[in-house]
């Protein structure tokens, strides 16, 4: 398949998530801001880290909405292929206008595929994303909204990011840039049922490639989400501000 064909399709799907999203009468919106670390350290050559923590949070930063923390070990198969597994952990807290019943946990294991392709002046990453995901919904018990018992699901993300320089040919250090990405979420798995279109999210940002340290980004998302009903429909506009370090703890044991 094509670059343009591909990039169709993935228009074709964000804009049937939108026009879905905006004939569901239980549509909501909520104004998040989040704030990210994504760290990718070499050890080895070939081996190395992904360390990630990110905090969520609703209504413009006032109330928790999630936490994140993502670990894994990365594998570089050469200087444009790295392969991932590892463990995420998220606490989800009852946020917004379709709030959860209460606060709940989810424990995943995830294994992904990153591809790079220089595109002349153009950055274009492919990520292949498996996760397999262990959710403790709320369920009624005692008298109150509690985690219930661990429920297995499995999902798939694809996601395809383009980042064009603009201050120099390519994105080296002290280079602005903008960057843009879309991302699609299906789940698949015996326990999904209503939803499977989980999520899309869009991206659009600013930013800065700092010597040493890596990239500092701040953009927007625009988060697309079907509640496990198949029914509610969360529409999310959210602040993004992170920075992706790329400090080769290789380097600094020498």
């Amino acid at each position: 398949m094509s670059m343009i064909n591909k990039i169709t399709l993935l228009f074709l799907f964000f804009l049937s998530a939108i026009t879905f999203a905006q004939t569901n009468k239980q549509t909501e919106e909520h104004y998040n801001g989040w704030l990210m670390y994504f760290g990718s350290h070499k050890l080895t050559e070939k081996w190395g880290l992904h360390l990630e923590a990110q905090i969520r949070r609703n209504d413009y930063l006032i109330h928790p909405q999630q936490l994140l923390l993502r670990g894994g070990i990365n594998y570089h198969a050469n200087s444009n292929i790295t392969l991932t597994v590892g463990y995420c952990f998220v606490e989800t807290y009852p946020y917004g206008k379709l709030p959860s019943k209460s606060t709940f946990p989810e424990d995943r294991i995830w294994e992904q595929v990153q591809i790079k392709t220089p595109l002349k002046k153009c950055e274009w990453i492919s990520r292949f994303r498996l996760e397999q995901r262990f959710v403790k919904n709320p369920i009624y018990k005692d008298d109150t909204y509690k985690p219930g018992s661990a429920v297995y699901t499995n999902r798939f993300r694809l996601l395809n990011r383009f980042s064009i320089p603009l201050n120099n040919s390519t994105i080296e250090d002290k280079t602005i840039y903008i960057s843009a990405y879309d991302e699609l979420f299906i789940n698949f798995g015996k326990n999904v049922a209503l939803n499977i279109f989980d999520q899309n999210r869009a991206y659009l940002a600013i930013g800065y490639k700092i010597p040493i340290i890596g990239r500092l980004e701040i953009g927007y998302l625009n988060q697309l989400i079907v509640k496990a009903n198949g029914i509610q429909i969360e529409n999310n506009h959210t602040v993004q501000v992170g920075i992706s370090s790329t400090i080769d703890f290789k380097k600094a044991k020498n």
